[in-house]
């Protein structure tokens, strides 16, 4: 009977939702909800309520059930956990999975118990809870079973966390609420000031995406887009270059150059030059943007490299920390639920 259960990891993270079953990823979609107001009742999730994203009437919403990293809408998070969990666990109910639900570090009690309750809510069976920089230590194989210490930055859509671990445990870390989505703000903004021009959080995404970079690039992109006038409403097309992309996200992306800077700061001097033999592991969705690893190296004199699963690695960390020699030696430093 054993055999039909399942122990999984999840990433319930503030843009996407990842499921892994033995450190293999077997869903992945968008944490968003489509809701009917009249009703206040769901009618969309994952990639379904995605597509519908700022193309729907006024009797419904498109929401995101989490806000930088944390459940915002308790209820809507339960209920989207509970279908995704559903889509890859066994119908029968004796064969109920159980979960490693991976949070963001620093979050609070209260915040911990909603996720967990959450989870309980979605498989009725055991939850787990573990960090995120934990969680992506053991998605990338870092050796932080050691006293030798390791370094990882979790650059994710709500929040980014740096943290430094040894044996088995989080020495120093810290959380910032500046993720990805605060990146597309930042170029939404630079578009209207300087412009006048409005344009919308996927738009800003794509710019990201396409010729985004967090320092000057030796070749200049350049990206046509729409928006929307902000004097007459009407549509207006403007060509934008990475440099005025770079120009717009320094901001957000100097406050997770200083987050690390005090992570560091923190750590005792004997980690700290293991850290710098070693260098620091860039995971999640920021980690891809270009020079990214070249912009932190320059400010914090320590080298960062990206690893070769940044968007994976946290939900593949999160369903390796079930396993019972992995979990027998990191439970101690787990969180309490």
């Amino acid at each position: 009977m054993a055999t039909f259960s399942k122990d999984l990891g999840v990433d319930l993270g503030t843009v996407f939702t990842r499921i892994a079953e033995g450190g293999k990823v077997v869903l992945q979609e968008p944490t968003v909800v489509a809701i009917a107001l009249d009703e206040l009742k769901i009618v969309a999730l994952g990639n379904e309520a995605q597509e519908m994203y700022g193309r729907v009437p006024d009797t419904l919403e498109v929401a995101y059930p989490l806000q930088n990293g944390v459940i915002a809408d308790y209820e809507v998070a339960e209920k989207l956990l509970e279908y995704l969990i559903r889509k890859v666990s066994s119908p029968v109910r004796m064969f109920r999975p159980r979960v490693m639900v991976a949070l963001p570090y620093d979050v609070t009690s209260v915040e911990r118990r909603a996720v967990h309750e959450a989870a309980l809510e979605a498989v009725k069976r055991d939850v787990f809870l573990i960090q995120h920089p934990m969680a992506a230590a053991l998605g990338v194989d870092l050796p932080f079973h050691t006293p030798t210490g390791n370094m990882i930055l979790c650059l994710g859509g709500g929040t980014s966390q740096a943290a430094v671990l040894a044996m088995y445990g989080i020495v120093a870390a810290e959380t910032a609420r500046i993720g990805g989505l605060h990146l597309d703000e930042a170029i939404i903004t630079y578009v209207r000031r300087k412009y006048g021009l409005v344009i919308a959080q996927p738009t800003a995404e794509r710019i990201k995406i396409k010729i985004g970079a967090a320092v000057m690039q030796d070749e200049e992109q350049s990206m046509d887009v729409q928006g929307q006038d902000q004097v007459t409403g009407l549509p207006r097309p403007l060509n934008l270059t990475t440099g005025e992309v770079v120009e717009a996200m320094q901001a957000p992306l100097m406050e997770i150059v200083e987050m690390a800077r005090r992570v560091l700061e923190k750590t005792p001097p004997e980690l700290v030059s293991d850290i710098i033999d070693r260098g620091i592991a860039l995971t999640g969705g920021i980690a891809l943007l270009r020079g990214i690893d070249k912009l932190l190296t320059k400010e914090l004199g320590v080298p960062a490299y990206l690893v070769d699963n940044p968007l994976t690695c946290v939900v593949e960390g999160a369903s390796l920390a079930l396993q019972p020699g992995i979990y027998a030696k990191i439970k101690r430093n787990l969180p309490p639920v």
